[in-house]
């Protein structure tokens, strides 16, 4: 099951562990328990450290503990943590055995100071790249506060309690027995929904914070390329995002990033990270900025407000929110989001398998998506409102070569519908004829392009009909001290010299270049 190189490296791993753990298996018949054993055995047998017994007699089979000697209680797998969520198991061992987890001590602490009982289930796809980040959050905080218990659920061994529950996208976090939550979540994220009081602190401490002179509202890479183009001219900088990364992290195959042949979202997400905190950058995860304002007198400080109602001040500020996917804005498809109406193929086309689904969208993400599907589900239906498709020449033959996909040009979708809570159907009307047509399938993939994140701009800068900011050759927008980004470079030099030309800066400058000397 593992080859020699990973059995080489889990067990480099393993020799970090600090305290004995057990894995306790409840196993069946299945062949998916038989693969688990094995599993289960190799890893026994990499570490002096760890145990395996299989006296387990938990309700879902197969799946296993992993707990501390002398305890039976801990994060539980049920199915097989491989593919991305290989990674998890790992840092779950490690965590369980002691070694420090990479989180900042006050998530921890906070971790540690939730009181209630906390039942986690949370339901997860092999092939998801959304998933790890809430499966290794779950379990850390598992691990650390023995009021939250989490069990790890692989929907492909457990086909049929994802239908009875009818989990249509993943990750899919259960409380409790109630929906959590579905998507991407950071630990801070969901320790922050069950700590009422988390918001009002943060709040304070923004409010607290000494103005920057650049503040980077947005954590993609524009943002990241401009937090660190700025933090190298010695200048205080902070970032304020909802994550680090942005759009990037829901991105799988990239292969246009000059010098770098192949990589993935998930990976250079977490090289941008790296980059801009060796740089001392300061990042403010978990905070949505709704209000820009603008500075009281010239050269005074701009000021961004945050959702959870705390204000941070800075003498220059480069917006970089990007942009999200974009709706059909169909009847039908806010109501059946997550019930078959789904925006990532990679995440969600695992629970499709057999089924006839259809991607709207003939552009390089729909193609992609309809490629990738074909090889899982029974039937793709490809629609595209204009009369070819964008995408580029080499994706559409090998679109048209697969037996199991229909292409509708010329094709506008007009109602996703539904029944018992799930989809069901899609109604297509062809633009020539004007005449409508039923199809009846189990899901459908959004992939028709991306919407400014600029709502919360309106009114204080200019923008263009379709939300974009309007900007200058150098960034600039119509507010002076604001500049957006696009080119990250671009933008913080920009900033910089604006900076520049301002007296208490400029002092400043003087200042350090004296005491260097």
């Amino acid at each position: 099951m593992l080859d020699d190189t990973l059995k080489a490296q889990l067990q480099q791993y393993l020799g970090l562990l600090r305290q004995p753990i057990r894995l306790i298996a409840s196993l069946d018949d299945s062949a998916t328990a038989a693969e688990m054993r094995e599993l289960l055995q190799t890893i026994a047998s990499l570490s002096d450290k760890v145990s395996v017994t299989w006296t387990g007699q938990d309700a879902r089979q197969p799946s296993f503990v992993l707990a501390r000697e002398g305890q039976d209680s801990g994060v539980r797998f049920a199915g097989l943590p491989l593919g991305h969520e290989f990674t998890s198991l790992v840092l779950a061992l490690l965590w369980t055995g002691g070694h420090p987890p990479k989180v900042e001590a006050e998530v921890l602490e906070t971790i540690r100071a939730l009181d209630g009982d906390f039942k986690f289930e949370v339901y997860m796809s092999l092939s998801c790249h959304n998933c790890p980040d809430v499966v290794q959050a779950l379990s850390l905080m598992a691990i650390f506060n023995p009021k939250v218990q989490t069990v790890v659920i692989e929907g492909g061994a457990f086909q049929k309690e994802v239908e009875a529950r009818e989990i249509m996208a993943v990750p899919m976090v259960f409380l409790n027995g109630q929906v959590f939550g579905s998507g991407r979540m950071s630990v801070e994220e969901i320790v922050a929904k069950l700590d009422t009081g988390a918001g009002t602190r943060e709040a304070a401490k923004l409010d607290a914070k000494d103005p920057y002179d650049m503040l980077i509202v947005g954590g993609g890479p524009a943002g990241a390329a401009a937090a660190v183009y700025a933090a190298r001219k010695g200048i205080r900088t902070g970032i304020a995002a909802e994550n680090l990364g942005g759009q990037v992290n829901d991105t799988m195959g990239i292969e246009n990033y000059i010098s770098v042949l192949e990589t993935d979202g998930p990976k250079l997400s977490a090289a941008l990270q790296a980059h801009v905190k060796h740089y001392g950058v300061e990042t403010l995860t978990q905070q949505r900025a709704v209000q820009l304002i603008a500075a009281s007198e010239p050269g005074g400080l701009v000021q961004v407000r945050m959702e959870n109602g705390g204000t941070l001040k800075a003498r220059s500020v480069i917006v970089s929110t990007g942009a999200r996917w974009r709706n059909i804005n169909v009847p039908g498809e806010q109501e059946y989001k997550n019930k078959g109406v789904a925006y990532c193929p990679h995440c969600d086309g695992p629970l499709f398998k057999g089924k006839r689904v259809a991607v709207i969208g003939g552009g390089n993400s729909g193609v992609e998506a309809a490629i990738d599907l074909a090889g899982i589900v029974e039937h793709v239906t490809l629609v595209e409102f204009t009369e070819q498709l964008k995408a580029d020449a080499v994706l559409v033959a090998k679109l048209k070569s697969l037996p199991n996909v229909s292409i509708r040009l010329n094709t506008q979708t007009t109602e996703i519908t539904g029944a018992a809570g799930k989809v069901n159907g899609l109604v297509l009307r062809d633009r020539a004829s004007g005449q409508d047509e039923t199809v009846a399938l189990e899901g459908v993939f959004v992939q028709i392009g991306l919407v400014p994140n600029t709502e919360w701009l309106k009114g204080t800068l200019a923008l263009s009909r379709y939300g974009e900011i309007e900007v200058d050759a150098r960034g600039q927008t119509s507010l002076s001290g604001v500049f957006a980004a696009g080119d990250g470079a671009k933008a913080a030099l920009a900033a910089f010299d604006h900076l520049m030309r301002l007296p208490t800066l400029a002092q400043k400058e003087v200042r350090q270049s004296a005491l260097a000397h």
